[in-house]
């Protein structure tokens, strides 16, 4: 992220817009259970709104500064902070019931790398358990904000056979004048062929 980019993330503003309607709006009627990754936390505020709505909360952060502060920041909380690569973790197979991706798919350097990181949520999901995330509209203000960064805009008009791709079921997509939202589950089906196999 840029220096103004990070600032704005990092604002009460942005803070209370994710208390107040982002969070609200992608878990409407989703039950996300016990134990919850997120990727992509950045500064935390997605973190610390989600961290008092589940029982146990695991952030992956990329960037070494920021995954070091919320190390440092959610220490002896219910929050295990992983510093790596959200498309390929190390995390076991079919642990997680809900997994959460907030305003951070833009980021991600391609099409290809954002269905990376989909398949990852699912081999991590337990059979049954939740994707939710949310991502801005692709806008000409969004794209200014993010010179010197990346930013690939996600496609709602294509996210549901993106997601069906990669394995997931019960997909539900919705936009609203700023973002999409989507909902996917990982069927338990993934699971009995990964067995047989």
């Amino acid at each position: 992220m840029n220096e103004m980019h990070l600032k704005m993330c990092s604002s009460a503003e942005w803070a209370e817009a994710i208390e107040r309607w982002i969070i609200p709006w992608v878990l409407e009627s989703v039950e996300l259970g016990d134990d919850v990754i997120e990727v992509g936390p950045g500064p935390g505020l997605t973190t610390e709104v989600l961290r008092s709505q589940v029982q146990r909360l695991t952030a992956v952060e990329l960037d070494d500064d920021l995954a070091a502060a919320l190390a440092q920041r959610y220490a002896g909380t219910n929050v295990d902070v992983v510093h790596g690569d959200a498309t390929c973790t190390s995390l076991e197979d079919d642990r997680f019931s809900g997994a959460v991706c907030l305003t951070m798919l833009h980021h991600l350097p391609s099409v290809e790398r954002q269905d990376a990181l989909f398949a990852e949520l699912c081999r991590v999901l337990q059979p049954g358990g939740v994707l939710v995330g949310q991502d801005s509209l692709a806008s000409d203000e969004l794209r200014a904000l993010h010179i010197g960064d990346t930013y690939v805009p996600v496609d709602p008009t294509n996210l549901l056979r993106r997601l069906e791709e990669v394995g997931y079921t019960n997909i539900a997509i919705d936009t609203n004048e700023f973002a999409v939202r989507f909902q996917a589950v990982k069927p338990i089906a993934l699971t009995a062929q990964r067995e047989v196999r």
